[in-house]
């Protein structure tokens, strides 16, 4: 497709000409990534600014394909399929869009030609998904106990240094008027969904509008309390809860995101073995615990595990996340840990010790 430069940087305003042609006309900017997008895969933040008209899209023309149909298609494209009517089994009720994104590391390059390795079955296409599922299920298992670690740090440490059981619904807490706004939104939805019986006592018991923070904090998404974290206005506040875990604020903050993101698409049955994260995590200037010093890509997986574990030694230190980590992959030894950012050698780093 036709393109027109603006690349985006820092500290380059967006160019008012162009701004107010943008705004006049059918002319649609998108955000282009530098790289053509795998199937499934998350938008990275990473690109350039483009102009398409709206001449240059096109109707979306596929039309739909049955299993049966599908099984065909895929024989005929160089993969492998032993048992037809499992695979028919499982493209129905798993659905070929899904199972595509475990289907596209196992193409010959170039990709765009659709033809598998060889030798490449269904089956290992089968055996990632079934790999991926168990690696969501065991970091949604060891995130849960952070969250609830970092849920019980914001209302214990803000209860206390506001000396206000309620402090996490008046403004004069939090520097963004407009955040706090928007996190009152989702305060008050949440709490006329809940049919918590806790919360159904509260509001039949007592006048208050809202319940104290260590009950209303039960009833609230793990993004909305990160978000309350951000938004607090006293920075000592925010330091002593970030403390709590031997982190300094932002990296702290940026690590929650880290852990929220993942615990997202652990809920939400995504990929995760080797998708690439969106956002890039900061590294603190020093850490209480062991870290890791081998080179990775902190956009993959394995940095997202190792952000875990670091949480989990100062919550848990005799945690076995480790242990279940050796055990999955054991079970799955064909899998490519290096799609997955594991360096050589790091079960030795300290941080896995």
């Amino acid at each position: 497709m036709g393109s027109s430069g603006y690349k985006s940087g820092k500290n380059k305003a967006f160019p008012k000409k162009v701004s107010k042609f943008f705004g006049d006309s059918k002319i649609i900017r998108t955000f282009a990534p530098l790289e053509p997008a795998k199937p499934l895969n998350d938008a990275q933040m990473c690109g350039s600014f483009y102009f398409y008209t709206m001449s240059n899209r096109v109707p979306f023309q596929k039309s739909y394909t049955n299993a049966h149909d599908l099984v065909r298609l895929l024989q005929s494209r160089g993969l492998t399929v032993t048992d037809t009517a499992k695979a028919e089994s499982y493209l129905e009720y798993i659905g070929y869009y899904r199972l595509s994104a475990y289907m596209y590391p196992l193409l010959q390059m170039p990709k765009n030609q659709h033809r598998y390795k060889p030798n490449t079955s269904f089956n290992q296409v089968m055996m990632l998904y079934r790999f991926d599922k168990k690696l969501r299920l065991l970091i949604f298992n060891e995130i849960e106990k952070i969250e609830v670690a970092v849920r019980s740090a914001i209302v214990n440490i803000g209860s206390e240094m506001t000396n206000d059981p309620f402090w996490m619904t008046e403004s004069r807490n939090f520097i963004d008027a407009g955040k706090f706004r928007h996190t009152m939104d989702l305060i008050d939805a949440e709490l006329r969904r809940s049919r918590e019986d806790f919360i159904d006592h509260f509001k039949q018991t007592y006048s208050d509008a809202y319940p104290p923070a260590w009950i209303l904090a039960e009833v609230l998404p793990f993004g909305v309390l990160t978000n309350i974290y951000s938004n607090i206005r006293v920075p000592r506040i925010k330091k002593r809860i970030a403390q709590k875990f031997g982190l300094q604020v932002a990296p702290f903050e940026s690590w929650l995101t880290i852990v929220a993101l993942t615990r997202n698409s652990c809920c939400h049955h995504a990929r995760v073995w080797n998708k690439q994260n969106t956002i890039r995590p900061m590294m603190p200037n020093r850490m209480t615990g062991h870290w890791i010093s081998l080179p990775t890509d902190p956009l993959r997986i394995y940095f997202n595990l190792c952000i875990i574990k670091y949480f989990l030694d100062v919550i848990s230190p005799q945690n076995d996340m480790k242990v279940k980590i050796d055990t999955l992959l054991a079970n799955y030894p064909d899998i490519d840990i290096a799609a997955m950012g594991f360096p050589r050698g790091w079960e030795c780093e300290p941080l896995w010790q």
